[in-house]
């Protein structure tokens, strides 16, 4: 599917640049000698290779920060680090990667202010241990 939506990138990104270098090209013809500027061919043909350049290096940073997305959700979790934002008792909230989750420990009382690392999922809450702790699972 990757390889798919990457070659439809592609063809959209070919066309699209093709069109561009047109639309400089008729600048260059028919609208700047209206205003009595002059490029020489040349000037043209820098602009052209220059803005050809430019779109290929916006394809190839797209493409590359489209492929390392992370995936959204709680299974994509296990493993992460964050923080504890108050105190698990044994529920509470934990902080990771930005956001607030609802949590709850493993072995026993976390502190606010410590580090977890997730361990599983219940439901709509993650468990969590201490980071560094050992996995109770």
């Amino acid at each position: 599917m990757h390889s798919r939506l990457t070659t439809a990138r592609l063809i959209i990104a070919i066309v699209s640049t093709a069109l561009e270098e047109v639309a400089i090209w008729v600048i260059w013809r028919w609208l700047l000698p209206g205003f009595g500027v002059n490029l020489s061919l040349g000037v043209l043909v820098g602009i052209m290779v220059a803005w050809a350049a430019f779109c290929a290096w916006l394809f190839i940073f797209t493409t590359a920060a489209l492929r390392r997305q992370k995936k959204a959700g709680m299974p994509s979790m296990v493993g992460e680090v964050g923080k504890a934002t108050g105190r698990l008792a044994p529920e509470g909230q934990v902080r990771i990667r930005g956001e607030l989750w609802g949590a709850m420990s493993e072995e026993g009382d976390i502190e606010a202010g410590e580090t977890i690392v997730v361990v599983s999922e219940r439901g709509l809450k993650l468990l969590v241990q201490r980071a560094g702790g050992t996995t109770t699972r």
